[in-house]
């Protein structure tokens, strides 16, 4: 049975007892499918908002997990290109500018296994949104975080190839908001897309809390 958006959204934030941590995007989904079905999940967000921190927690409860720039690596390598995160920003460009904005994204759903729960790290255009929603079974996660918490986090993490300058690091933020085409990343608009929201500006345990609730959830049929 189908519920409108705008009760569905109180009565799931009610169950999910994480008011601060989570909300529904802009997507307007009508419901969460079940987990007995198999499902596929994108995660988006701005550099160092906790995306991979989430991929990794999925992983550990034993979904499949990859990455859009798992092509990019690979093409990096073939072409005898350190993995840098300019060369990544690169490496993406120049795949898209070749095969459209969502080449990255129809790459992985080749290899992905439909049957297997999975989760893919770092979507960053809206047309690797719209390729894998040929999966009926997508849903797109935003990770949401304030900007100077984001910088704190990427100066405590000192993750080799991230700005090392305040000044460098809103330069790439900028780079990355909105496309100039579509070889380039576009996280404003891709975020506009998803489906769950998670304020990951608490504690860690907090966040795996609300992994935890939300996963429980996927596990009911509304």
């Amino acid at each position: 049975q189908e519920i409108e958006h705008d009760y569905f959204e109180q009565y799931m934030m009610q169950r999910y007892n994480m008011l601060e941590l989570a909300d529904f995007g802009s997507n307007n989904n009508n419901f969460l499918p079940p987990l007995e079905i198999s499902m596929l999940l994108g995660v988006t967000g701005r550099n160092a908002a906790g995306k991979t921190t989430i991929v990794e927690w999925f992983a550990s409860q034993g979904w499949d997990s990859c990455s859009c720039s798992d092509a990019i690596r690979h093409w990096l390598r073939e072409n005898g290109q350190d993995i840098t995160r300019e060369n990544l920003t690169r490496g993406g460009r120049t795949l898209r500018s070749k095969g459209g904005g969502g080449i990255l994204a129809q790459m992985l759903l080749e290899r992905i296994d439909s049957k297997k729960n999975t989760i893919i790290d770092s979507i960053r255009t809206p047309d690797e949104v719209l390729a894998l929603r040929r999966r009926e079974d997508f849903l797109l996660i935003e990770v949401s975080v304030p900007l100077d918490l984001r910088w704190q986090r990427m100066q405590e993490r000192a993750r080799y190839g991230d700005p090392i300058d305040y000044e460098s690091f809103l330069k790439q933020e900028d780079s990355e908001a909105v496309a100039d085409n579509s070889s380039g990343q576009a996280l404003i608009a891709t975020a506009e897309l998803s489906d769950i929201v998670i304020n990951n500006d608490g504690t860690i345990s907090e966040l795996y809390e609300s992994l935890k609730n939300l996963t429980s959830n996927f596990n009911q049929n509304v």
